[in-house]
């Protein structure tokens, strides 16, 4: 079809003249014009987002990239050899997750089959991805189906992918360059994405709901534990706390049409879908032979189940009372401190008090505060001040939200009364030739300095620094946190976003980066892993391919010295996190066995059960 028929075609669609195009497709040239303000006449290229947007959508969707990835993968191996190209898009169209012939990488970016590249329908038009969105369904856009001239060679097959409370996530894309074959030749790329989909979101469920029942369910008892094709979570007192997507549709035919949002079966007992409660789920686990799992839902329909028990450990039953905001649960793996810290964050993000975080350069302090502010729903605009250059209108637009002031030791005498000024009492913000205006905001400060000892001496104002210090929080240093693995293969994936592998270390140059002091923190290890990621040939980032220590902590008293806590409580207190593993608590803050010995003494530290000197 040339240039000037597909134009013409979608004119007299249009206009009302039949088509024997799909509806979906229809539908969609419909929208492009009158909802979008897309012209087929001018082409427009596939757009790549900038980097720094790139980052953004990865972060965000990094928890499901993780998930999807080990699937993703078999299903290009599946798949690779017949020039297919796999994106996986968050819900906003950008591709965030990316499998192609590297040998045809620059074509693939040139059409927009590639990491970065948007799909949203406003944007590209009609096409799989941006369709899938829409509709919440899965699709073939096929060649000529698409609405804009330049990805009319293209044949894209998307299906959905929902959260656990039916929220559309993620669309999983499977492409072609180009395809001399008709569209039914992508029904068995149609069914595979939609099987890749459905697996997506059953393993999102079940690590999302460890400590919680799970019930799977299928019509067949062969696929049952293997492949089942929903599943639902419940909490301990049979309520529905999430689902696949195949399984809401289950709950809502089973509980009519009271039932036909998602979001409206969350939180309902079990027993309104099907002839069964949460007591009876011990019956569907192992023990008993699948195909005697047969349990009844409420419209009459059988089904074969199997529930998976939680897991109930002493330390899961308390991280299940005290379940973590998002953004807060992603600022840390396996660490007991900085677990601490943001269970304590997370019983502040609700209100207004001012936060002051502690913490050395790097050690994440901005993440922190971010994350408090996202944690609050509703919060209001987040803005960043650094406080050698603060002024009135970065306080003023901060108005209704979170205004962050970075390293507050910076501030110079006159912007320590000018910022007391703006903070009275009264809410009232008063500058220069302006009209009075009532802030409403909060406060969330942080410095690596020590703020009592600069108010003792003179160098803080003691009235500003009570406005600020609400509440303390202090973040430990990268050397002393036990999830240092977690955080370097999360940095690994967040700043790996311009590269086509799937970069991983050799255990050499992992033991290294375990091994560094990181005077810097986080901070310089975002920015060793950017030198090695430049330097490294392959997919394995090996010892010589990281830069050496930009600033190494060349005096072990002074590291020992700024790293041991000086204050008794403290020190017991990652003594006791750490099982009274002398050895372990040094590793944890980053000195010797002896030091922590040392200091245990001088303190009168004893563990329990042992008896005191005399």
């Amino acid at each position: 079809m040339s240039a000037h028929d597909h134009i013409d075609e979608i004119d007299r669609v249009l206009g009302g003249d039949a088509s024997l195009r799909d509806a979906v497709v229809l539908q969609s040239w419909r929208r492009c014009v009158t909802d979008h303000g897309l012209d087929p006449a001018r082409p427009n290229p596939a757009y790549i987002v900038p980097d720094t947007k790139l980052r953004e959508h990865r972060e965000q969707s990094e928890r499901l990239i993780a998930i999807a990835r080990s699937g993703l993968e078999a299903l290009f191996r599946q798949v690779a050899g017949q020039s297919y190209v796999l994106l996986l898009a968050d819900a906003q169209g950008v591709t965030v997750d990316f499998f192609g012939d590297p040998a045809f990488e620059r074509d693939l970016r040139q059409a927009g089959l590639y990491l970065g590249s948007d799909w949203s329908e406003n944007l590209a038009g009609t096409c799989g991805v941006g369709a899938c969105i829409a509709t919440g369904e899965a699709v073939t856009i096929h060649q000529t189906d698409h609405f804009d001239l330049t990805h009319t060679p293209l044949s894209c097959t998307a299906a959905p992918i929902f959260s656990t409370t039916g929220a559309l996530a993620a669309v999983l894309d499977i492409s072609l360059l180009r395809s001399p074959q008709p569209k039914v030749s992508q029904s068995l790329a149609l069914q595979l994405v939609k099987t890749s989909a459905r697996r997506i979101e059953l393993a999102n469920l079940m690590a999302m709901n460890r400590l919680e029942w799970v019930l799977r369910f299928s019509t067949l008892p062969e696929f049952l534990e293997v492949d089942p094709e929903a599943a639902i979570a419940l909490d301990s007192a049979g309520c529905v706390i999430g689902m696949t997507h195949a399984a809401a549709r289950v709950l809502a035919q089973a509980g009519g049409t009271l039932w036909q949002r998602p979001d409206t079966l969350i939180g309902q007992k079990l027993q309104r879908f099907f002839d069964l409660s949460i007591d009876d789920l011990p019956t569907l686990t192992r023990a008993r032979p699948a195909q005697d799992r047969v349990v009844r839902l409420r419209d009459g329909r059988a089904m074969f189940a199997h529930a998976i028990m939680p897991q109930r450990s002493a330390t899961a039953l308390i991280a299940a009372r005290t379940t973590l905001p998002k953004p807060l649960s992603a600022l840390s793996g396996d660490d007991a401190v900085m677990r601490a810290v943001e269970k304590t964050a997370a019983r502040l993000a609700a209100g207004t008090m001012p936060v002051l975080i502690r913490g050395e350069t790097g050690a994440g302090k901005q993440s922190l505060a971010r994350a408090i502010h996202d944690s609050r729903p509703g919060s209001g605009p987040f803005v960043a001040v650094d406080c050698a250059a603060i002024d009135e209108d970065a306080i003023r637009a901060a108005q209704g939200g979170t205004l962050y002031l970075d390293e507050i030791a910076d501030l110079s005498e006159a912007a320590q009364a000018r910022l007391v000024r703006m903070l009275t009492d009264d809410g009232v913000a008063v500058g220069a030739g302006r009209q009075p205006v009532r802030l409403r905001l909060r406060i969330i400060s942080a410095t690596s300095a020590d703020p009592e000892a600069m108010v003792s001496g003179g160098r803080f104002r003691r009235d500003l620094f009570f406005r600020l210090a609400g509440a303390s929080l202090t973040l430990p240093p990268l050397r002393a946190r036990q999830d240092i693995d977690w955080l370097i293969d999360r940095m690994l994936r967040q700043r790996a976003i311009t590269y086509p592998h799937h970069y991983r270390l050799s255990a050499a140059a992992r033991m290294e980066l375990k091994q560094r002091p990181w005077p810097g923190n986080i901070r310089e290890l975002i920015n060793t892993l950017d030198v090695a990621l430049a330097m490294t040939d392959g997919a394995v980032i090996d010892l010589e391919d990281l830069p050496p220590p930009v600033l190494p902590v060349a005096d072990p008293v002074a590291a020992d010295a700024r790293t041991m806590p000086e204050a008794a409580d403290e020190l017991e207190t990652t003594l006791r996190i750490c099982g009274w593993n002398v050895a372990r608590a040094a590793r944890r803050l980053g000195v010797d066995r002896t030091t922590v010995h040392r200091r245990m003494e001088r303190l009168g530290i004893h563990r329990p059960g042992t008896p005191s000197p005399a």
